[in-house]
């Protein structure tokens, strides 16, 4: 007899495919009033309570006196909860019951975890991040689910003192192997790559979200990133699927997805990329109808001067959203790629008429170039859906200003369109200038929004800020990520990998099977890694000779074509 015939709890058909891990802190980051022993929290401790009491930290308040806090630093940012294990707690004032009142708050910067609800716009919106804990002795107590890298837990009763034999991370994950790898002979970049994959990665949790504090959410637009960052680092993984699915699900054909009509759009273009690497026809047989369905709207929405016509939310980023002239610049070329690919799916399917109404559509656009934009993320869509000439977009668009312009959104498709141009040592300079901003700033995750202007006069987001010093976090952000809202681990932000995978390694996915392996190091001494295939790994070790030349050796798995031009 199965277990779950005995125990009625283990009938529920949903299980979380998630592993937990402890995670002691690496560092105490700031103090303030009555707090002993705080260093003995770095370290490792079982995870029981005992009634055998060791070395504790303990934190105690006097009336008059500032209120006993302390502030950890787990080391990188990080899905999941708090668990603070309590050996003695008590307040005064005639309810010395053994227990007494703490704050737990995390952030995803020092400031934002000092910084009380409501200042600054902190939230507790989609998780809670600010919550008062009635703790007792002997007792371990768990926060709820969130995204941070740093706790203040803070004492709250005027006289009264908690004991704790640690305050662990409980790191929420897939426990899934790497099997894509980049590594150059510049570590900056392996730092950025690295630091991409893993902003990815923490992002991939029952489903596969936008960010880990805030929104916590499937977006479609933002998986596009995320999906081609899986692609170069794990290979299949059915969080992707499942995604699409939960999203399509909720959304009949004729409305849009997310609410934005540029997000139904990048539905299809994740299913294009999915294919080309996996070749599973029985999972695209089961878009036909919807795919069908999108393709006919989206055809319709070029008129007959070849204008598209995107209604509703015209989304490309937060950075344009107030700029009608890039976003139709960005829609132009952004429904011409969707009619490109669309019809590709359409064909593979046998579907041959809606196929060529596609083609129709996506020719007729070639009529239409939109007015001049200054917009990088408007301008490398452009390039990519073949509607201008890439060398003359990057050199008037994408190099003046170098890593100014980008959005963490959109600058895989920036590094994309500045590689189409042939600019391949732009775009590395491009990607270390503002990634590396970030990465200087004390990111260990890529954020939602980012600007290198804000990186004057401004302190890390792994200290508490000098007087005189801007709050990286807390100053800046719009629309719906004002301040403290702000996400600093996004997946959108996670472009980095999949360009240096694709572009630099150069392993791009061509069709079921069939991949191009073409190595651009640009100034780089050499560059080497694996990408997944449904087979196994492709192998790639490039350098460059004595005489400059670029050598390139490659192993790939039976089965798996290779086109080197």
């Amino acid at each position: 007899m199965k277990i779950n015939q005995k125990i009625p709890a283990l009938n529920g058909s949903v299980t979380d495919p998630r592993t937990r891990r402890y995670l002691a802190p690496k560092r105490v980051v700031y103090t303030e009033g009555n707090v002993s022993n705080p260093e003995c929290l770095l370290q490792e401790r079982s995870n029981q309570i005992t009634l055998g009491w060791g070395e504790n930290c303990t934190l105690k308040n006097t009336p008059g006196q500032p209120h006993a806090k302390l502030v950890l630093d787990y080391g990188c940012e990080f899905p999941g909860s708090i668990r603070l294990m309590v050996w003695g707690a008590g307040s005064k004032g005639g309810k010395d019951d053994g227990r007494c009142d703490i704050i737990v708050r995390t952030g995803e910067s020092v400031m934002e975890a000092l910084t009380p609800l409501k200042v600054k716009n902190t939230t507790n919106d989609h998780a809670i991040r600010d919550r008062v804990m009635n703790v007792g002795f002997y007792s371990a107590n768990e926060t709820n689910e969130s995204g941070q890298r740093f706790v203040c837990v803070e004492l709250v009763d005027e006289e009264a003192s908690v004991s704790f034999k640690a305050i662990q991370g409980v790191f929420h994950y897939l426990d899934l192997d790497y099997e894509g790898s980049f590594e150059c002979s510049d570590e900056r970049l392996n730092q950025i790559w690295q630091t991409a994959a893993y902003t990815a990665h923490v992002n991939m949790q029952e489903y596969l979200w936008d960010g880990i504090k805030r929104d916590r959410l499937v977006w479609i637009g933002d998986m596009h990133t995320e999906v081609n960052t899986i692609l170069a680092t794990f290979g299949y993984n059915d969080i992707v699927p499942r995604s699409l699915d939960v999203v399509r699900d909720e959304t009949p054909v004729g409305q849009w997805m997310n609410g934005i009509s540029s997000y139904s759009i990048w539905w299809l273009m994740i299913h294009c990329d999915w294919y080309r690497a996996f070749g599973d026809m029985a999972y695209l047989e089961e878009q036909r109808e919807y795919l069908k369905g999108l393709m006919d709207v989206l055809a319709s929405l070029v008129d007959e001067e070849g204008v598209e016509q995107m209604p509703g939310m015209r989304f490309i980023d937060w950075p344009t959203n107030d700029d009608d002239v890039a976003k139709h610049a960005g829609l132009q070329g952004l429904l011409k790629i969707a009619l490109d690919n669309g019809a590709y799916l359409l064909r593979e399917l046998g579907e041959d008429a809606a196929a060529a109404a596609c083609e129709v559509a996506a020719e007729r656009m070639k009529k239409h170039l939109p007015a001049e934009t200054k917009a990088k993320q408007a301008a490398a869509l452009l390039s990519l859906s073949g509607l201008v000439d890439p060398k003359e977009i990057n050199e008037k668009i994408l190099v003046p200003g170098g890593g100014h312009g980008y959005s963490t959104f959109y600058g895989y498709y920036i590094l994309a369109a500045k590689a189409l141009a042939g600019d391949h040592a732009g775009a590395l300079r491009d990607m270390k200038e503002y990634w590396g901003g970030m990465l200087d700033m004390g990111a260990t995750t890529f954020w939602e929004d980012f600007d290198l202007n804000w990186m004057e006069n401004a302190g890390r987001i792994d200290e508490v800020v000098p007087e005189g010093k801007v709050d990286i976090h807390g100053d800046y952000g719009n629309y719906c990520y004002v301040k403290f809202r702000h996400s600093l681990c996004h997946g959108w932000a996670s472009g980095p990998c999949p360009y240096l995978s694709n572009y630099v390694l150069g392993v791009k996915s061509l069709a079921p099977g069939k991949y191009q392996v073409k190595p651009d190091l640009a100034w780089l001494d050499w560059a080497k890694g694996t990408y997944p295939t449904p087979k196994g790994q492709i192998k790639v070790w490039a350098f460059k000779d004595a005489e400059g030349k670029t050598v390139v050796n490659i192993e790939a798995p039976e089965g798996i074509e290779i086109i080197r031009d």
